[in-house]
Parts: structure tokens; sequence; C-alpha cells
């Protein structure tokens, strides 16, 4: 607030002075000489340079004439629950199933004749090119060579194993605290955040929980594809296929039937679903016995 009227340097300003008298004056305002500069710089007597002033401490400047009125909490609920509630109506729009209605649908209960061995080899040979691309894993021109230096770099291959989806894979329980279910092998139907659900070569749905086991995961050791060069096929090794005229047993060939890498998995450390490994950050631990 600014005092009305013109007062010299050493007189004294009283705030409740009235108005200047103005008798038929007409005051023009334009927009080279606007009001409010020309008000404070014409009030700013005690120093010698008003424009600068003017410019430094008063153009531009917004004053808050009252404090704004708060949010209440009764309002903040309102609208987080209705945040809540669009994105459940968005869920339900996608067509996106989460893991609570999945389970009460029994999405993943498996009936007597889908439990079969034969019938999820395929999986496991779509595994083996998704592994044979995330591993960048050489050609089988290499057998020829040094086999050793074929060997992808181990400390790269840990990284990317914690954080590539088992669907697909077969796994053996190594170790366990649990004597039953040591040398238990079968390939991952589903994976959760502390178990193994596998199918077994005598057609068995087994659930292998995690925690206080330590499995085998055999890896292929060179690529494994359908998009191989004539030159490659002579010295490439069998790719898993499935016959459509026999199902037995000895119609696929899987990883196990291959040159492969085994890799131990500590399921103490592994307790995670698929989706949380992909974007979690694994620290190197000391072996850790069970």
């Amino acid at each position: 607030m600014f005092p009305f009227g013109t007062f010299g340097p050493s007189e004294p300003r009283d705030i409740y002075t009235g108005l200047p008298p103005i008798d038929k004056a007409q005051i023009n305002f334009s927009s080279t000489t606007p009001f409010t500069p020309t008000y404070v710089k014409s009030n700013v007597t005690r120093t010698s340079e008003p424009a600068r002033i003017y410019a430094s401490r008063v153009q531009g400047r917004q004053v808050l004439l009252e404090n704004p009125a708060r949010e209440s909490r009764s309002k903040k609920k309102r609208e987080e629950k209705k945040a809540i509630r669009l994105a459940e109506k968005a869920k339900r729009d996608a067509a996106v199933m989460g893991r609570r209605d999945a389970r009460r649908a029994d999405m993943w209960r498996l009936s007597p004749s889908e439990t079969r061995y034969q019938l999820f080899l395929p999986l496991h040979t779509l595994w083996l090119g998704y592994m044979s691309e995330l591993l960048a894993l050489p050609p089988p021109t290499s057998l020829g060579a040094d086999v050793p230096s074929a060997i992808p770099n181990v400390a790269a291959t840990h990284a990317k194993l914690v954080k590539a989806d088992f669907h697909g894979a077969i796994v053996a329980v190594r170790q366990s605290k649990n004597p039953c279910l040591v040398n238990l092998t079968g390939l991952v139907v589903h994976e959760t955040e502390n178990a193994f659900k596998v199918i077994t070569k005598n057609d068995e749905l087994k659930l292998i929980p995690k925690q206080n086991s330590i499995f085998m995961l055999p890896i292929p050791m060179f690529s494994v594809g359908s998009s191989q060069s004539p030159a490659m096929t002579a010295a490439a090794p069998p790719a898993p296929r499935c016959s459509d005229t026999d199902q037995t047993e000895t119609a696929c060939i899987t990883v196990l039937d291959i040159p492969h890498m085994e890799f131990e998995l500590y399921g103490n450390q592994f307790c995670f679903r698929a989706a949380e490994r992909a974007g979690r950050k694994f620290k190197h631990k000391e072996t850790i016995e069970l």
C-alpha cells in the first residue's frame, strides 16, 4: 500500500491523509505511461533511481492477498476412490484379467486331458528360440571350432537369466530340504512368486516350492532356430521338433538332448514373479546353503 500525496524526504507521512481534492480533472492513461509505474516512481522520493527500484522490486511481482483454500480430506478421499474406479473400469474394458480374478476363475487349473507332457513341448521349443535371442547364443558352426571360446560370458548370462521368462523351460530339483523333491524334473507351465508348476514326463502335474530348493536350469549352448543357412545345417545340433503323427516321448527332442549348459538357481533368492524380476536389480551374493 502506498501513501497518498507527495512528501519531502524529511516530512512525516500520514497514512490516513485523505485524497487530494480533484476538481474537474481528467485522468488519461495510455500504454506508454501506465498508471502503476508512474504512481510508484513519483512516490519513491528517497532514492535517486526510482525506475531501477520499480524494475527490481515491483515490476512483475505477484502479491498473494489471502491464503488459498485447502482441499478437505474427504474431497481427497473421494478423488482417490474415483481414480480407483476409473482404473478398474479401464482394466475391465481392456479385458485384462488380474491375478485374483484368474485365481477365482481357475484359469491355471489344468484338466486331466490337458495334463500331458507332449502337449507343452511346442512351448518348450518356443522357449529355446527365446533363450537363443536373449542370450545371443553363437551359431552351431562353432562346434567344429574351439568350444570354450564359443561359450557365452557367464556373468552376462547370469544377469539375463534372472530376468528371463521360465514358462516352457525344463527345470530339475538338485537339492532341497524336502527329500521327496530331489531329482524331480519337469517342464514349467506356470511360475508364481513362490513356486514352479511343472509337468513331468509321466504326465503328472507337480507344484515345486522355490523356498529351500536349488534348481538346475539347462540352457542350449548354441542357438536353436529354423532360420539357419544350409552351411550351418550340417553342423547344427538336432533342433527340438515334434511329430504330428507320433506322439510318443521319443518324437520330441528337448534341451537335454542337445549340447547345453547347466545353471543353478537358488530358490530362496528367486521368490519373485516373472514380471517383478524383469524390472528388479539383483545383487551378487555369496552361496547360500539350505
